[in-house]
């Protein structure tokens, strides 16, 4: 007879310990650090900030503000010296770069002995995730598949144009559990799915499928330093925009809470996700969490 697994054990020496991960502005961490402090209890313990990028991202500014440490290890500085002008995991030496990069990132964090991470808006693809648990918001509803597969996939605006392209009308975010990568990076946003924000409409400003199908003849095989600068992209990144307000703020703090809770698991015959509500768990395909504060079992 199959049993529930649970994918973080709670124990009660300390309340789970975490690190959250950014690169840029650090929205997405904000959220999750505000969603905390308006809990009378918190189910969990924000060890650090973590960051690649610590002279652009807003982790000192956050760090300073929420009266928390942040471990720094600048990526482009890491590539740079060792005769890159590029961060890219494209080329042989560039993975190898990345694996030093995280070997070296490995031992700031050592010492938190993380028992998970939250990836809210941390560019890099990292190994990391052999280590702990890294939970990831994704910019795209891992529901939708083609030929049996996840579609909306892959890093900076993919998910959202893919979305655009198939003319969907709405939009969602999921938060995952991230998995190694192996080479270029999409098989991350394969890891088990466990949250879903609702539905945020598609807003194209205007533009048709004809512009965006135009973009995709016209772009180069390979995405340029900063990115295409066409319409599609522009009008992905709107959207994206407006997806991280209303789905990724609304879903990963939960998520977050609920997987430090010790509510999610999976099934020990199937490895399917369990959800638990009181002593009973559910199985089910993810669970939705809306603006208006309740949880959907989706099965």
């Amino acid at each position: 007879m199959s049993e529930a697994i649970p994918l973080l054990k709670v124990h009660g020496k300390h309340k789970p310990y975490a690190a959250i991960f950014l690169s840029g502005g650090g929205s997405n961490a904000e959220q999750l650090l505000l969603y905390l402090e308006s809990l009378d209890s918190k189910p969990l313990t924000i060890r650090a900030l973590v960051t690649d990028a610590p002279e652009t991202s807003n982790a000192r500014a956050l760090g300073k503000r929420f009266k928390l440490p942040v471990i720094e290890s600048d990526i482009r500085k890491f590539y740079m010296e060792r005769g890159e002008t590029r961060v890219s995991i494209a080329t042989e030496k560039g993975q190898q770069i990345r694996t030093e990069w995280t070997n070296a990132l490995r031992k700031q964090l050592a010492p938190l002995k993380l028992d998970f991470a939250v990836f809210a808006g941390f560019v890099p693809l990292t190994n990391l995730t052999q280590d702990f648990p890294c939970l990831n918001v994704h910019p795209g509803d891992l529901t939708y598949l083609k030929d049996g597969r996840r579609f909306l996939i892959g890093l900076h605006t993919i998910p959202i144009e893919r979305a655009i392209l198939e003319e969907l009308t709405s939009l969602r975010s999921s938060v995952i559990i991230a998995q190694t990568y192996t080479g270029m990076g999409s098989e991350m946003d394969n890891g088990l799915l466990l949250g879903m924000s609702g539905e945020v409409p598609v807003d194209l400003q205007g533009q048709t499928l004809h512009t965006f199908m135009e973009d995709m003849r016209k772009r180069p095989s390979r995405r340029p330093k900063g990115g295409f600068a066409d319409t599609l992209e522009e009008v992905a990144k709107h959207n994206q925009e407006r997806l991280k307000q209303d789905g990724d703020w609304v879903v990963l703090p939960r998520v977050v809470c609920d997987y430090a809770e010790g509510r999610f698991g999976t099934d020990s015959e199937t490895g399917k996700l369990m959800y638990k509500i009181g002593t009973k768990w559910h199985a089910v395909q993810a669970i939705q969490y809306t603006k208006d504060g309740r949880k959907e079992l989706i099965p």
